[in-house]
């Protein structure tokens, strides 16, 4: 049988020992702020019903969903009429009953219609689990990632919102990461701009354009509109709107005169206009907050303020994070009048952007500092019985596992970054003896064996 060339799936990765160091860093980091803020950690399978993500991330989400082919005699439950007649929607789903979680809110939000009768509420959960989307792979975009969640549902306050960005800001301090900035924007302003321009029963194709401004520009997003038919009166009452610029105050004041008499955009004014007035009491330690009347992610289920983080503007990179008020998501499940607010960390964008401004620390792996060199069977039980003494007062060793020539012991060192190696050979054995030998510089000792584990301890 003829060997294949090794390789994976694009979109997916594998992971090195010193990737993973960096990558268990981050997650540490990140699970520390969640706790601090008080939130649980729960976890959900990694496929779920067909049913239970279909139709919750619009048209172009569910077309990113990995569908689980049946199997057995499930297959033979598929819906060939449907193929015949040229339905070939129904058809793939007849053919899948599962599906691998796209994110993390929608299976939360089914697992909290699920266990209702034994969560306290508010519920403060956070979840750090892989999720899949059939994407085009390209920089900081995966088909298999890591996802980072913190949510609160059963409380409408929208103080959950300022905690949100409160914990955006301990995170990236912690991490020692200027320059991010979260956008804010509000469903019931957008709501309120529709109405403004008589375009309320277009909602969803209006905000699909005007999320695209930072991409395509005032004069794309006017295009793109022209083409979705919309009027040359609505788009010059957009005009002011796409023009916004300034600070966060600034803009505010001018968005309330242009919307001072739009009943739909109030709820959605007032509660932007505490976030702001409460950001201008306390200072943030590392992010910017801005306004950004043209955000549109996930109105699918976003009711109230949305936000998206965006990276330091010296890296090329997507966002970093993002999030939303979702008041309706569990009355899909069942569960009725149960507000909730969610904000999710690009877990592999941040790394990304944290490997490009070097901030990760230089030394994080636990690595060895001491290895053990192998001189055979004569000494080798010796070297061992001191290498669980060193590994029992906390000090990571090493033992060569065979008596190889000292060269390739003493290449393996140098390979592993492994500063000291110690070596008891037969006439150190004799003498009850050890020689310590720095690796970086050449320089080695000689010792009384019972003296080991003091020596150690008084380098370390």
């Amino acid at each position: 049988m003829s060997s294949k060339k090794p390789s994976i799936p694009k979109g997916t990765r594998d992971f090195s020992p010193k990737e993973l160091v960096k990558r268990n860093y981050l997650k540490q980091h990140l699970i520390a702020a969640f706790e601090n803020y008080g939130f649980q950690t729960i976890e959900t399978p990694s496929f779920e019903r067909s049913e239970t993500l279909m139709g919750k991330y619009g048209q172009e989400g569910d077309r990113l969903i990995f569908k689980i082919l049946n199997s057995g005699d499930k297959v033979k439950s598929a819906d060939l009429k449907a193929f015949e007649e040229g339905n070939l929607s129904q058809f793939s789903n007849s053919l899948s009953e599962k599906a691998l979680r796209y994110d993390l809110t929608v299976p939360f939000a089914r697992y909290v219609a699920q266990h209702q009768n034994e969560i306290q509420f508010p519920f403060r959960r956070y979840q750090i689990q892989t999720v899949w989307r059939a994407d085009r792979p390209q920089h900081g975009r995966f088909q298999e990632f890591l996802q980072c969640d913190a949510d609160v549902v059963g409380e409408p306050s929208i103080w959950q919102e300022i905690e949100a960005i409160l914990l955006y800001d301990q995170v990236f301090s912690d991490l020692n990461l200027d320059g991010v900035t979260i956008h804010l924007n509000h469903r019931k302003l957008l709501a309120g701009i529709a109405k403004l321009i008589g375009v309320e029963s277009k909602l969803i194709e209006f905000t699909v354009a005007l999320d695209k401004l930072d991409k395509i520009g005032q004069q794309g997003v006017i295009d793109e509109l022209t083409v979705k038919g919309f009027s040359s009166d609505a788009i010059d009452r957009l005009n002011p709107i796409l023009e916004l610029d300034g600070s966060f105050d600034s803009q505010l004041k001018t968005i309330t005169e242009i919307l001072n008499e739009n009943d739909v955009a109030q709820e959605g004014l007032e509660e932007l206009s505490f976030i702001n007035e409460y950001f201008k009491a306390n200072t943030l330690k590392k992010i910017k907050v801005d306004l950004d009347v043209t955000l549109a992610r996930g109105l699918n289920y976003y009711t109230g303020l949305i936000l998206e983080v965006a990276p330091p503007a010296e890296v090329k990179m997507g966002s970093i994070g993002g999030g939303g008020r979702y008041d309706n998501l569990t009355d899909l499940f069942g569960l009725k009048n149960t507000s909730g607010f969610g904000i999710s960390f690009g877990f592999d964008r941040i790394y990304l952007v944290l490997e490009e401004l070097n901030l990760f620390p230089k030394t994080l792996a636990n690595q060895p500092r001491f290895l053990f060199l192998n001189f055979g069977e004569e000494t080798a039980a010796c070297s061992f019985e001191y290498l669980m003494k060193l590994r029992r007062e906390g000090i990571v060793s090493e033992f060569y596992p065979t008596d190889s020539k000292l060269k390739k012991q003493f290449i393996y060192a140098n390979q592993r970054s492994i500063p000291f190696v110690i070596m008891i050979g037969s006439e150190e054995f004799k003498n009850q003896e050890f020689i310590l030998k720095e690796m970086d510089t050449g320089a080695q000792s000689q010792y009384p064996l019972k003296e080991l584990i003091q020596k150690i301890k008084e380098i370390l």
